[in-house]
């Protein structure tokens, strides 16, 4: 079954393993999350648990978003995801979930929304080389040749310049270090999607028996 858990990236920092290694950690502050609903296959089509994490400013709530959360007997949360594949029983409406759920050692995913770069050429965006920058050359950062003359036009899916970032990715298979249950903080080995403050989604890896 999935565990998962929401959280908030505090940023990046190195700690020392009991052998002396040095390893490069994030620190994942994920305060207790609340359950807002349970979905249920007969109700909603699918199951499902619904997380929420963060208080809602009340200058932005919305009428359904408080009734929503009154049902729950919570406040208003900013940040909501559901996971799926999850165990219906281990969860009750308005239950806190902790990071004690994960340990030491488990492979999980994190799901984040990758720093927003803006509109970048087609070297920074897809990591193409450059032509020469001297003896004549009249290609230098360009992204290269549209497409032959036969078809006359611009094959779909050709790299070019364009908006980067700012895209939901997920990066699979990290590892916990460590789990401060006291402070709510998870460190994960290497790092995690997405700039300092943005909020994560933290589930069991869904790879990680194969």
């Amino acid at each position: 079954m999935t565990k998962g858990i929401l959280g908030r990236k505090v940023g990046m920092t190195q700690i020392f393993s009991e052998s002396g290694e040095l390893i490069p950690v994030t620190v994942v502050q994920a305060e207790p999350n609340v359950v807002l609903q349970k979905k249920t296959e007969e109700n909603d089509g699918y199951e499902a648990v619904q997380l929420g994490f963060a208080d809602q400013k009340s200058n932005r709530l919305k009428k359904a978003d408080q009734g929503h959360a009154e049902k729950a007997s919570t406040t208003p949360k900013r940040y909501i995801r559901e996971f799926r594949n999850s165990n219906l029983d281990d969860y009750d409406l308005g239950q806190e979930v902790k990071v004690d759920i994960f340990e030491t050692g488990d492979v999980i995913d994190v799901t984040g929304t990758s720093k927003g770069k803006g509109f970048q050429g087609a070297i920074k965006r897809h990591n193409q080389s450059r032509g020469p920058m001297t003896h004549g050359s009249r290609y230098h950062r360009r992204p290269g040749a549209m497409g032959p003359i036969d078809p006359m036009h611009v094959f779909k899916g050709k790299k070019l310049p364009g908006q980067m970032g700012g895209k939901q990715i997920t990066l699979q298979n990290l590892e916990i270090v460590s789990v401060d249950a006291e402070r709510n903080l998870l460190l994960i080995k290497g790092n995690v999607p997405g700039p300092r403050k943005s909020y994560v989604k933290v589930t069991s890896a869904i790879k990680a028996s194969k």
